[in-house]
């Protein structure tokens, strides 16, 4: 089974953590027996400008490279940022479809695998027809539940799920909204993300505080994401106040970055969180294992998520979560003996993480919760989606 993924949340020798659930649940498929894949990951192009900042790093991409023996190609396609939002998925098919012929030629793949439904899914969908490929095409989360809203953006999001062989979705909930759309929820297929347990898995929590410089008397709680609105990190401030009435010993650490950092460091000034509160920046993916270990809870305040992969990996290392109830987290916490389920107020996600705090926890039951379902399940999930659609 030769297959093409497709997709621009792909990782790159520059950010090896770009996309990498994507990675994992391709790469694991790749391993299967008689599976085999290549990848295209468009990026933008963007000229080598120190003064454009962080884009500029795109420039600096290679256009070719082989990561963990998978040939992984990037071709540049134009970017409008803003303004050109809408023709952002026909760049990206113009910029891919000579790339895919000459792939074509040494690699003759039966089939497209395409992320993320637009744009890549939508360039995808062009790509398909054009070679006479089926495709099949996984909505990750805000590419249905936050671009979906955009007028000029919807029918061609209803374009390319119509147009796929199959969907999936990384939830069930997100299957509901795609069905919302007018695609008929019988080529809609299920399939969440795993966790990768050679990565994440229990150690002493003395050994990550340890580590991580950490006192061992302090209750901690972590959380993880883009410093953006809908992580909102400020309604967790909100509720720190009350909890530290009663656990002043209490110490909240964020792992992000994103264009909320000042308002968040202005908060914690303005609310005198300053020693009990601490933005971390981004931390390899490969480096939250001890973050997760040395939590007494970890939180998730989101207002939209997909299948949130930050809550499997902190589970899988036998931490419990508070998470708010949206999207793909109560497909996750589907027992209390993992974790809690709260409303996205900072009352409730107050009451929910002083819950968490003040029960005794079995580690080896949660890490088990998780760890039950890996990458390799998910990828011989994919396979059996894969032949499915071949076989039609």
């Amino acid at each position: 089974m030769k297959v093409l993924v497709y997709t621009s949340l792909f990782p790159n020798h520059l950010e090896p953590d770009k996309g990498i659930f994507i990675k994992q649940r391709m790469f694991h498929f790749a391993k299967l027996d008689g599976c085999e894949i290549k990848v295209v990951a468009p990026v933008p192009y963007i000229p080598p400008w120190g003064w454009l900042g962080k884009r500029s790093l795109y420039s600096r991409i290679r256009p070719y490279e082989i990561m963990e023996g998978i040939e992984v190609y990037h071709p540049r396609y134009p970017l409008i940022p803003k303004v050109g939002m809408a023709a952002h998925g026909f760049l990206m098919f113009l910029a891919s479809r000579r790339l895919l012929r000459r792939i074509y030629a040494h690699f003759p793949f039966e089939l497209i695998d395409a992320h993320y439904i637009y744009p890549d899914g939508f360039a995808a969908a062009l790509l398909a027809a054009s070679m006479q490929k089926p495709l099949v095409l996984s909505a990750r989360g805000s590419d249905i539940n936050q671009f979906a809203a955009f007028k000029s953006i919807r029918p061609m999001i209803k374009f390319a799920l119509m147009h796929a062989d199959c969907a999936v979705s990384v939830c069930e909930s997100l299957k509901t909204e795609m069905v919302s759309l007018g695609i008929d929820g019988n080529r809609i297929t299920v399939v969440p993300n795993g966790v990768d347990t050679e990565r994440f898995y229990p150690v002493e929590k003395a050994m990550a505080r340890q580590k991580l410089s950490i006192p061992q008397g302090v209750r901690v709680i972590v959380s993880v994401g883009a410093l953006i609105p809908r992580k909102a990190f400020h309604l967790v401030l909100n509720s720190l106040p009350d909890l530290l009435g009663s656990i002043p010993d209490l110490h909240f650490f964020i792992i992000g970055e994103g264009p909320e950092r000042s308002s968040l460091e202005q908060q914690i000034r303005r609310m005198n969180l300053r020693g009990n509160v601490t933005l971390l920046g981004n931390r390899p993916n490969e480096a939250l294992r001890d973050w997760y270990n040395a939590a007494d809870v970890f939180c998730l305040a989101s207002s939209r998520e997909g299948w949130p992969n930050v809550l499997m990996e902190a589970l899988a290392c036998g931490t419990p979560v508070v998470a708010t109830k949206v999207y793909g987290a109560p497909e996750i916490i589907t027992t209390p003996a993992v974790g809690v389920l709260v409303d996205q107020t900072s009352v409730s996600i107050g009451k929910g993480l002083r819950a968490a705090l003040e029960t005794i926890w079995d580690r080896d039951h949660i890490a088990a919760h998780a760890g039950s379902r890996d990458w390799s399940k998910v990828a011989h999930e994919v396979k059996h989606v894969f032949a499915s659609v071949m076989e039609v």
